[in-house]
């Protein structure tokens, strides 16, 4: 049926196109010509069908469309359609075009691609697979970076070295509070002139001499030119930080020797100790540090190169402040009437104990910059310093408190303050290298370290009134210790070895120098306080002045 149809399609499409021209022709007979008008153009030539060619291409159409319902139905429509007219004719002509096209395309797809060459040569490898790229994100350049931590680093450092500098406060408090009202402004002005004598030597030579060029691993040679250098020098951010940690060394001897010390032979040694002892025991164990600023080389001192560690000073610091102490306690005597003639000692109370908890909480506030600062960077090792940092002091007043209660019979606050400072300074030079759980274990170690200590000076009437050294000297050794002892890396007899060496050297040469300095200075001025000025108090004999005006503050009449 199909063929039939398109059979007649094909037969009418050639009647129509010979039918075509005698049409025109009648149509220009018709019309009379005139004699303005032009000649009609002649009609256009109608191409011959070869109805044998559209034949074959029927047959082929056909075998392929024998399916295809939809077209059948259409072939009828156009049966019926046939009366030779000449839109039926265009619109046949159309379809005959398309037919053709459609057939050229089915032999392209009919006819199988030409078989590959073979070629004898290496195959290429596949191309890999690429995953989709991810989001591009803005570049930043790697140096941008850098510069951003290393800011960022300098503003930690800065605020943690403020934390460290508002320790002083803490100090002063403290020993004012341990101590007598008659004795308050010569505490005061001690506890504030060291810190600004300390800071002028500490610039022109301490740095230096800490931090410099090391010779023979004793000590610096260069850096002196550190008070002229450029504004944007990164080694003005590492001395601010290092002058903190000078200060509260420096600070530690005021009130080991409170209430029968000379004004000007306290500040003698402060401008000693900053230029003398302190930078010397920091270049050995610190000295490279500074490296990493712009200053002095990496090698730093000798006991550095043995392998020595106190990440943030309970030897540098706290033993070399506390030998120090011991030495000037040494030099000035106990105070008046604080041991009976017999060697009994006696108690001295401190006017205002809130005060005293007020320094102490402002110390351990402070100790949080003391620790984690000294990692001199932002990252996320500071958390660990500041929960060690917390629990070792804690661990250490309550350690304190009990082995107090347990001894006298009743707990003491002074003690219980003091256990929590030697906590604080026993976790000072392993606190990066111990766990939380050791942390506690080394702050009630501190804690009863204090307590033993404390009554173990009493009987050799060594008069410590804030207790500087069973705080500083002796806990400072317990913390040197324990990088060995508490490691979580597990324990190593040579670093215990090494350990022991680095902080008895260190307490050694604070003494040692340190005595020699008080008994040079005895022989040019007086260093203690006379009978008399103790009696009346230093307020009143070295400022003639009186904290407390509408007190009585004195012990006489």
């Amino acid at each position: 049926m199909k063929r039939l149809l398109l059979v007649l399609a094909c037969a009418a499409l050639t009647s129509v196109q010979a039918q075509s021209p005698s049409k025109t022709a009648t149509k220009a007979t018709t019309a009379a010509p005139t004699a303005d008008s032009k000649p009609a153009p002649a009609p256009p030539t109608v191409p011959v069908v070869d109805t044998q060619e559209i034949e074959q291409k029927i047959d082929g159409i056909v075998t392929k469309l024998d399916a295809n319902d939809r077209l059948s139905t259409k072939l009828d429509g156009i049966a019926t359609k046939l009366d030779a007219t000449d839109k039926v004719a265009a619109k046949l002509d159309g379809i005959l075009d398309k037919l053709r096209e459609h057939d050229k395309v089915l032999d392209k797809l009919a006819t199988p691609p030409p078989a590959p060459t073979k070629v004898e040569s290496t195959p290429a490898p596949a191309p890999p697979v690429v995953a989709p790229a991810p989001p591009i994100a803005p570049s930043v350049p790697p140096e941008a970076l850098t510069k951003l931590q290393a800011n960022i680093d300098y503003v930690w450092i800065i605020i943690t070295g403020a934390l460290v500098f508002f320790m002083q406060a803490g100090f002063v408090m403290l020993e004012i509070g341990a101590c007598r009202a008659k004795n308050t402004i010569n505490i005061v002005m001690k506890s504030f002139l060291d810190f600004c004598i300390c800071a002028i030597v500490y610039l022109l030579v301490g740095c230096p001499l800490m931090f410099g060029t090391s010779w023979l691993g004793l000590i610096g040679t260069d850096g002196f030119n550190l008070a002229t250098l450029a504004g944007d020098h990164r080694v003005y951010v590492f001395f601010f930080f290092q002058l903190g940690f000078a200060g509260v060394s420096c600070t530690i001897l005021s009130g080991a020797v409170a209430e029968r010390t000379k004004f000007l032979g306290y500040l003698l040694y402060c401008a000693f100790f900053s230029a003398f002892i302190y930078p010397v025991i920091g270049h050995w164990v610190w000295g490279g540090a500074g490296a990493t600023f712009g200053i002095g080389t990496a090698d730093g001192g000798w006991l550095q190169r043995l392998g020595f560690i106190d990440y943030a000073g309970s030897t540098v610091v706290h033993a070399c402040g506390g030998a120090c102490s011991l030495a000037g306690i040494f030099a000035v005597g106990p105070r008046v009437g604080r041991f009976a003639k017999d060697g009994t000692p006696r108690l001295i109370a401190g006017h205002n104990i809130p005060l005293v908890t007020l320094g102490v909480l402002f110390l351990w506030f402070g100790w949080f910059g003391f620790n984690a600062g000294s990692s001199l960077s932002a990252t996320e090792i500071i958390g660990r310093l500041i929960v060690n940092t917390t629990i070792s002091p804690a661990a250490g007043g309550i350690a304190a408190m009990v082995s107090m209660w347990f001894i006298q019979g009743k707990p003491d606050v002074n003690i219980a303050m003091n256990g929590m400072l030697g906590g604080a300074v026993a976790i000072t030079a392993n606190c990066h290298l111990v766990t939380p759980a050791a942390a506690i274990a080394i702050g009630l170690i501190g804690g009863i370290i204090t307590t033993v200590a404390t009554i173990a000076l009493e009987r050799w009437q060594i008069d410590d009134p804030v207790g500087a050294v069973p705080v500083h000297f002796a806990c400072g050794w317990w913390g040197t210790l324990c990088v060995a002892l508490f490691n979580e890396k597990g324990f190593d007899m040579q670093s215990l070895g090494v350990q022991a060496l680095g902080v008895f050297a260190v307490s050694l040469y604070s003494f040692v120098i340190a005595g020699l300095f008080f008994i040079v200075v005895r022989l040019v001025i007086p260093i203690r306080a006379t009978e008399e000025e103790q009696i009346n108090g230093l307020d009143f004999s070295e400022h003639a002045a009186n904290a407390y005006p509408d007190f009585q503050t004195t012990e006489q009449a």
